[in-house]
């Protein structure tokens, strides 16, 4: 049995709430409960769970992210805290070793970041993927987990986007270019 994890992407205030300063809105919010309940098994199970969060800082003219949205996940600020329920969830089971938070500060949580080596280190062959933006963050998230031999798995009612053509899009180039599971 392939060794799995759950990369929930992205699912804070700034891009789900309906104040959020770079907001999918309603398709986010409608989610919720999939995704919570998708990462509470994952957690009770003794998957290895691992929240990759944006975080970007206030006024870094040299983002390239800066050119193309408004500010967003800035550093320190509420717009940054898990959104709804899920942050609840993550702050009953932070405390558990197969419950990892990362920062990221570009579109995939690979970027940058030490994801793969913890991946590596656990075993781990299959990456589940819950979160938003679907085209955006999930999905380069997907494309460097499969350029790095991983198999991938997305929850279709656990990913949304504020472009519902993009969304959409994504969901088939998931199962054509990357063989991945929709489920």
């Amino acid at each position: 049995m392939a060794k799995k994890t759950l990369i929930n992407v992205d699912y804070t205030v700034d891009f789900v709430a309906d104040n959020g300063a770079l907001t999918c809105g309603e398709p986010g919010q409608a989610i919720e409960k999939k995704l919570v309940g998708i990462t509470e098994e994952f957690i009770q199970n003794g998957d290895y769970v691992v929240f990759a969060i944006d975080v970007h800082d206030e006024g870094d003219q040299f983002h390239p992210e800066t050119r193309l949205y408004p500010p967003h996940n800035i550093r320190g600020t509420k717009g940054r805290d898990l959104y709804g329920s899920l942050d609840d969830l993550y702050k009953k089971h932070r405390h558990l070793d197969h419950v990892s938070y990362l920062d990221k500060t570009r579109y995939s949580a690979f970027a940058g970041t030490d994801l793969e080596i913890k991946l590596r280190e656990r075993g781990i062959t299959e990456v589940h993927l819950v979160g938003v933006c679907t085209d955006i963050c999930v999905l380069h998230t997907a494309v460097d987990a499969y350029n790095r031999g991983f198999n991938i798995v997305v929850y279709e009612e656990a990913v949304a986007s504020f472009n519902q053509a993009g969304h959409e899009w994504a969901l088939g180039h998931f199962k054509s270019a990357m063989g991945a599971i929709v489920k």
